[in-house]
């Protein structure tokens, strides 16, 4: 019953924001779990990085699912998905 409330809340929130459901939640759902790696698509590359807490550049890192950067759960993950770590 939970899962129900917490889809119809994010239907709500995607409808809000003007954005397809499925886009919100998957990253979302992986940070609320406490999956805090970052993986970004870099702007001039169009690079997979990931960015690990205390990174050089984790705090300044934002995530935006439309450009198909999420979030990650470990390292093993995000490598498996594509993904190589940041050098900072």
């Amino acid at each position: 019953m939970e899962a129900f409330y917490l889809a119809i809340m994010a239907a709500g929130v995607a409808g809000y924001l003007g954005v397809e459901a499925g886009a919100m939640t998957a990253p979302f759902a992986s940070f609320a779990s406490g999956c805090d790696i970052k993986g970004n698509v870099s702007v001039d590359s169009h690079e997979r990085i990931y960015h690990m807490p205390g990174q050089e550049y984790y705090e300044e890192t934002k995530i935006s699912p439309r450009y198909g950067e999420r979030w990650f759960c470990s390292e093993a993950e995000a490598r498996a998905a594509g993904w190589r770590r940041a050098r900072r």
